[in-house]
């Protein structure tokens, strides 16, 4: 007669040839090994292990970026010429690289949990390279076209440095199992030790780790200032053309403070708004004037740049994903923008009670204007009618006749100076990337009376921050996001961080104890009792918990063998017992 096997070894074994086959190409019971790994395989394991850790940096840094696409997009704009979202493959590779190399690391730590050998195919092997290379290309680009973003990192960390240690202190309080059944199951003293050093150390980091965990959020309620004011970098690039009165009355609609732009002087001296040193990309100056689609912005007289069209690139380059969401009505008037001029702006920021902030580009060497651009835009600030107190000046260039013609303007710095320097240059305020002032400085120039904004801020952890931080006021191309950020995403108490911190700690080491102690049950029972009945091999193989190696098979034979000469059952039946695959070592018996 067969004798068949029950229907949880088919399970396990249809289980364990789906690990062994997806990792190593191991689908047959004959090519899989409890052998431990070779020296070889341990290596690949080992850049597994660094390209997943290479990978999730990677992928942390592009979600966090996400406040800045469409500056980077601008940045690959100016060295092709042409744009394109140079953010969308990106992602998607990302994505595809991460997702494929996390399956191999878990593939790897299933091996592990059930002893197997680690032998990772050689198409795993050509996959886990090009992701090595292709993340490692990413990293020196980045860095030698947008390094300036890196710094995105320590500010994020300020909103989810809590967050993510513990999610690393569960993440390594699970690996416990791994960790305490390696322990078990081997035989060398000098394994056990350096295993069990390794993993406390890690955990011992962890516990200590909010130590070194700072964030403007971790502060008492009470000490919150006031929600920072919202700027319209450009309007409200996101739902209308940037640096259109269309853009800027999208902005005024979503409540925001004041308006900033980018100012150019147009070569018969009107200064007008645009971002670019050429008018390719938001206009159609291609078609209208397609010699001289090259040349600069400021080449063109005020006639010429108020005839072109500033909105059908919108729609069509669609930059922010938004112009599906647009009704009919609305496309329609999106299309029709034409290029603003910066007393239009000012009119429209007077109307409101609105402030203006812009940065001024000084004509090229040869523009009519070269040597008065300064005096043409203080003429066309006075013209507009608009208060002296609502402009925000920021060109450095004779600001000692610039207060002399116009003494009611905000005189403000685009570059980080002592307090006291800001002072004797008779400065109020600063314009400042976000990444330029920590929370010390934002603190220590509010003490000073010396207001900061921050540019660009459009996501709300980053807004939060700020937030948490002081800050006055932002610069974003978001406004209506931001609108929707009433109050920061988090905040607590250093008293109520530190319960949450202590809680964790003690609930980790609770349930990392007990893991050792429930994989290493038999081994401990057998001490304390004082029982000396157990042969060796019935210890150690009670302590493998049912995770084979070879040692441990050579084991499970003699103790099987040996209880079936003291008459305790059939072979058959105790290596069933003993999860060991009788049909596969012993033949079918007839």
């Amino acid at each position: 007669m067969v004798k068949h096997q029950p229907l949880q070894v088919y399970e396990r074994q249809l289980c364990l040839s789906c690990l062994t086959g997806i990792y190593g190409c191991r689908w047959k019971r004959y090519q899989r090994s409890h052998d431990d790994t070779t020296k070889w395989e341990f290596l690949w394991s080992l850049i597994l292990v660094f390209t997943f850790s290479l990978l999730l940096v990677w992928f942390y840094f592009w979600w966090e970026a996400h406040n800045d696409f469409s500056e980077f997009n601008w940045f690959l704009y100016n060295r092709s010429g042409e744009w394109s979202d140079g953010t969308v493959p990106i992602l998607a590779t990302t994505a595809a690289g991460f997702t494929y190399i996390a399956f191999l690391m878990i593939l790897a730590l299933c091996h592990i949990a059930v002893g197997q050998q680690l032998n990772l195919h050689w198409l795993h092997k050509i996959g886990v390279s090009a992701a090595l290379l292709t993340t490692a290309i990413g990293f020196i680009s980045v860095n030698q076209i947008w390094g300036e973003e890196w710094a995105v990192i320590p500010i994020s960390l300020q909103a989810t440095g809590p967050f993510l240690h513990l999610g690393a202190l569960v993440a390594v309080t699970a690996l416990a199992w791994l960790v305490a059944g390696q322990v078990a199951r081997t035989e060398k003293i000098r394994f056990q030790v350096v295993v069990l050093l390794l993993y406390l150390s890690v955990l011992l980091g962890l516990y200590m780790a909010p130590l070194s965990i700072t964030s403007p959020c971790i502060m008492d309620h009470a000490n919150l200032t006031p929600r920072p004011d919202v700027i319209g970098h450009q309007g409200a690039p996101m739902l209308a053309p940037e640096n259109t009165i269309l853009s800027f009355q999208r902005a005024l609609q979503m409540n925001v403070s004041g308006l900033e732009a980018d100012v150019a002087i147009s070569f018969d001296g009107v200064p007008f708004l645009m971002r670019d040193r050429t008018l390719r990309r938001t206009t159609d100056v291609g078609k209208v004037f397609p010699a001289r689609q090259l040349d600069d912005a400021s080449s063109f007289n005020w006639t010429d740049l108020h005839s072109l069209n500033a909105g059908q690139w919108f729609l069509k380059d669609d930059p922010f994903w938004t112009v599906q969401s647009m009704a009919q009505r609305e496309v329609m008037l999106v299309g029709n923008q034409s290029v603003c001029s910066l007393e239009q702006l000012l009119r429209l920021a007077s109307l409101h009670n609105h402030t203006v902030v812009f940065s001024l580009r000084r004509p090229p060497h040869g523009h009519p204007c070269y040597h008065s651009w300064i005096n043409d835009t203080l003429e066309v600030i006075r013209l507009s009618g608009i208060p002296q107190h609502l402009v925000m000046w920021t060109p450095d260039w004779d600001r000692g006749q610039v207060r002399q013609v116009a003494p009611g303007l905000q005189q403000t710095s685009v570059e980080k100076l002592p307090p006291q320097v800001l002072h004797q240059q008779g400065i109020s305020s600063l314009l400042l990337r976000y990444s330029q002032a920590s929370p010390y400085d934002i603190q220590e120039f509010s003490r000073s009376n010396v207001s900061v904004t921050l540019y660009t801020v459009n996501e709300p952890w980053l807004f939060s921050v700020l937030w948490c931080s002081g800050v006055s006021s932002v610069s974003s191309e978001a406004p209506n996001i931001l609108r929707k950020v009433p109050y920061p995403i988090w905040l607590m108490s250093p008293d109520e961080y530190c319960l949450i911190w202590v809680a964790a700690d003690l609930i980790s080491f609770t349930v990392v104890v007990g893991i050792f102690v429930f994989q290493n049950y038999h081994i401990i029972r057998w001490r304390l009792s004082g029982m000396h009945s157990y042969n060796p091999e019935q210890i150690m193989l009670s302590a493998a918990v049912r995770r084979s190696s070879r040692d441990v098979n050579i084991m499970k034979e003699k103790l099987i063998f040996s209880e079936v000469s003291n008459g305790v059952g059939s072979a058959e039946d105790l290596y069933m017992e003993n999860g060991f695959d009788y049909y596969n070592n012993e033949g079918i018996s007839h």
